[in-house]
This record gives structure tokens, sequence and C-alpha cells, in this order.
């Protein structure tokens, strides 16, 4: 069971980490040394003026920094490392998320996921450098979430829209419309992929993984119920992945209010009851796929691409 110092030093690090100022710049402004500030971060007790100048800076209230009621996360850098945070200790995870739940998603999406990322962000946007910062933090975060998952295996609940999987295998994993035509067709064939990837996984019936395919309507915002032995915590987000993602605007939230997680969980019961499951939802999924009016081009082999961190250090040796 995490302290209450430990939850207040993972906030101070996800607000940290999407401010774009460095560790060592953070101390400095602040008027503490760098270890000192890595000892806040992972949960010893810090002194009250310290957390209100860090307050300050990261430009956070000391109510969401103390995690009193809502927190609020108008960056998709904090928003992913919260949720990495909390992936660390939860036994279940209920995800409403469409057309893609990144956890169970394929090796493929996790390749071409950053690409698109980079592509949403515009090429005359007046933040275009800080943005694409952004994006390269947010792959190294789901990255860090992927390797966590399969670590620890927590068992996932995952609701998808039916629509919204029509509308993914229409439109394709891409993060823009003008892309060349080879690439287009390339990010449909993605698409149809990861989709075949979902029936696969609803053929092979894992006790850990239950999937619930909803032919009904769901909640535009995908939101995430992680639940522990004495706690549970709701996010609600409006960043996303795969079909037209969102790393730039909106405010995520995170709370672990009795009667958000009560709504939250009627609306995921509700769902659950009428949702297409196993072999049902498969043969749905598989009539999509046959029925759609997209060509169907050759998936292309897409060689993996190597993690954030080997990047950049092969950038700074020149290579």
């Amino acid at each position: 069971m995490p302290t209450q110092y430990e939850e207040i030093g993972q906030r101070v690090k996800a607000f940290r980490m999407a401010s774009g100022i460095s560790a060592e710049e953070v101390a400095q402004r602040i008027g503490i040394s760098r270890t000192a500030l890595y000892r806040v971060e992972k949960g010893e007790i810090a002194k009250i003026d310290t957390l209100e100048r860090l307050s300050e800076l990261l430009e956070v209230s000391m109510p969401t920094l103390l995690g009193v009621g809502i927190e609020y996360m108008a960056s998709a850098v904090s928003y992913f490392e919260r949720t990495r945070q909390l992936e660390e200790r939860a036994d279940q995870i209920i995800v409403l998320a469409s057309p893609v739940s990144f956890l169970l998603a394929s090796d493929r999406f996790s390749a071409v996921m950053e690409k698109t990322l980079r592509e949403s962000v515009p090429a005359d946007h007046p933040q275009r450098a800080k943005y694409l910062a952004d994006a390269d933090q947010v792959a190294a975060i789901l990255e860090e979430r992927k390797k966590t998952y399969m670590r620890r295996r927590p068992s996932i609940v995952n609701l998808l829209s039916a629509e919204q999987i029509a509308r993914f295998l229409q439109a394709g994993l891409m993060g823009k419309l003008d892309l060349p035509e080879a690439v287009r067709q390339e990010r449909l064939a993605g698409a149809r992929a990861e989709i075949e990837h979902l029936v696969k996984m609803l053929e092979a019936d894992d006790l850990g993984v239950q999937i619930g395919l909803v032919t009904d309507i769901l909640p535009h915002n995908g939101f995430q119920i992680f639940r522990q032995a004495d706690r549970s915590t709701l996010t609600i987000s409006p960043f996303r992945l795969g079909e037209h993602p969102n790393i730039r605007v909106g405010v995520a939230m995170l709370t672990s209010a009795p009667e958000a997680l009560k709504l939250h969980e009627k609306i995921v019961k509700e769902a659950w009851r009428t949702a297409l499951k196993g072999e049902e939802a498969a043969d749905y999924l598989r009539g999509l796929l046959a029925s759609d009016s997209v060509p169907l081009p050759a998936v292309p082999a897409l060689a993996a691409e190597p993690p954030v961190a080997k990047r950049k250090a092969a950038a700074r040796n020149g290579k």
C-alpha cells in the first residue's frame, strides 16, 4: 500500500515530466538540491513550503498535488505517467477505450504508434517542438506501461465500441489525413491487422483478459478504473491513441471519490451485460472485416523501431 507521501511524489514526478523542465532546473528554481527533489519524488516527507514552490513552478494546484478531491491534468505526458504509476499496483484494470486498448494492442501497433503521434502535430503549429517532445515522452511512457503489464499481468476488463471499430477500419491507423497514398494504404492495412489481432484474443479466451464488444452507445471520452485491495481510482481522459490520436488538447481527471466510481462502475455493468463476448464478438468483428469497403492491401512487414531511449542514445553518438 503506497503512503500519502509516495503518492504525492508520484504526482510531483508526473507534473514535472509534463512541464518540460529538467529535474536539475526545477531543483534550482525552488531552492533545493537535485537529490532532495528526487527524494520528494520517491515519497520521502517533503516540507509544505517545498510543495508550495513546486505547485507554483509546475502550475498545478496544491489540492491536485496533494491528491485532495480531483487531480486535473492538461498534459498527455502527466496523464500517461499517472496511468503508468497506477498500473504498477493495480490488481484489476477496467478499460473503456476504443478502438484500441493499448495494453492489449499488438506489437505492430506499438511500432507504428509513435509515428502517428508525431503526425498528429500540425507542421505549422507554433508549439510544434514542444508537442513533438511530448510525443517522444508519451511513447517512452507507453513502452514502460507495456513492460509493466507483461511483467505483472493484472486482470483486464475491456469494453470496446463496435461503431468506433468500424470507423477505425475505414479511417486507418493515421495521425493526419494528408499522407502519401502508399502510406495511407499501409495504415489501413495496419488497422485491419489490429482488429484481426483482437479477434485472436477473443478466440484465445484468456481468463485474465475479458473483452466486451458494445454495439450500443458508449461515452466518447474513455475512462479506466484501477482496482487495488484497499482502494480504486478512476481516470477520465480525452487523450487517445490509434484513430486520430490526440495528445495535445483536453483535460484528464483522476479521482477516488466513491460517487464517481459508483456511477462509472454502473456504466461498465450495464454495458457488459449486453456486450458481445467470446466467439460471438469474434464473429461480429469478422463480419466487419468481410464487409469493409476499404480495399484490402497486403499487410507489409513493419520493422519495429528501437525503443525511444536507444534512438536518442544513437543520435547523441552520431549514429
